[in-house]
């Protein structure tokens, strides 16, 4: 930690995950950066790399924006950011379309992003354009869509488990399961 730097900017108003990280363009510069919401708790079993570590692996293979997704029930994807795409290889898909919380019947596919994102820096000049979507909020997922239409997006299905800490369920689940593995 001697050679760490840690800063923090604050969103003040809550208009969408897209306006928070663009509240954090000051600190970011012309930089690639991961951005990961507190509420997905993912780990790995087996003593493999942690999903940040596997997405930046595939950054610097592809170079271009990365989000993590996971299968779910198609009950749930009204949730999510939800993608459709070509899989390049079993674990990777080059996203053609994004959709924020779609109901059942609009999802293009049960692939939902979760809360790990590796993005391009030129996400800033998107979100800066992106009008407010879903609940009126700045939607990454619109934005992410926008760079996928004028080059690439990746969706990755990471190697691990994850815990949506943000429901009463699932931060029980994540307690339970922490408990009984490292208690």
């Amino acid at each position: 930690m001697d050679n760490s730097t840690f800063s923090y900017t604050r969103q003040i108003e809550m208009k969408g995950l897209g306006h928070a990280i663009l509240t954090g363009e000051t600190l970011i510069g012309d930089e690639p950066f991961a951005v990961l919401l507190a509420d997905d708790l993912c780990l790995v079993d087996d003593g493999g790399d942690n999903v940040l570590k596997q997405m930046v692996g595939l950054y610097k293979q592809f170079r271009c924006s990365i989000v993590a997704v996971e299968e779910v029930p198609m009950e749930e994807v009204h949730k999510y950011g939800v993608i459709k795409g070509e899989m390049i290889r079993d674990d990777i898909f080059q996203i053609s379309e994004m959709v924020e919380k779609p109901a059942t019947e609009d999802a293009p596919s049960n692939l939902a992003i979760i809360g790990r994102y590796i993005l391009t820096p030129d996400i800033f000049d998107i979100l800066r354009k992106t009008t407010p979507g879903v609940g009126g909020e700045i939607q990454i997922t619109d934005a992410l869509m926008q760079q996928a239409k004028a080059g690439c997006v990746l969706g990755y299905k990471f190697k691990g488990r994850r815990f949506d800490c943000g429901s009463i369920d699932g931060f029980i689940e994540a307690t339970n399961y922490c408990y009984k593995k490292f208690y």
